[in-house]
């Protein structure tokens, strides 16, 4: 299991800073704040899906209601990489 070795480390892409910074509602950034600095942490395979086509293959979704939280996971360094949040209709338009 996942979480018998300890919680994965986070790191933020510049995008995705920038979204939680100000370009999302403040109410959506709280509650991504919260989810991504623990839930996500703990098990990031639990309540994510993996993207299986490019230019998504190895990425892996998350929603926060109507927004979405894409990220990637480094199983050998224990990381998690938020790399976008974003709106659905715009998560998955070409990058």
């Amino acid at each position: 299991m996942t979480g018998a070795a300890g919680p994965y480390r986070l790191e933020i892409t510049g995008p995705a800073a920038r979204a939680l910074a100000g370009r999302i509602p403040e109410k959506v950034a709280t509650a991504v704040h919260e989810f991504i600095t623990t839930t996500l942490l703990e098990n990031p395979h639990r309540l994510g899906k993996r993207l299986l086509y490019p230019p998504y293959a190895g990425t892996w979704s998350a929603r926060r209601g109507m927004y979405r939280v894409l990220y990637e996971i480094d199983e050998e360094n224990r990381i998690v990489l938020v790399t976008a949040v974003e709106h659905r209709a715009d998560a998955y338009r070409g990058r």
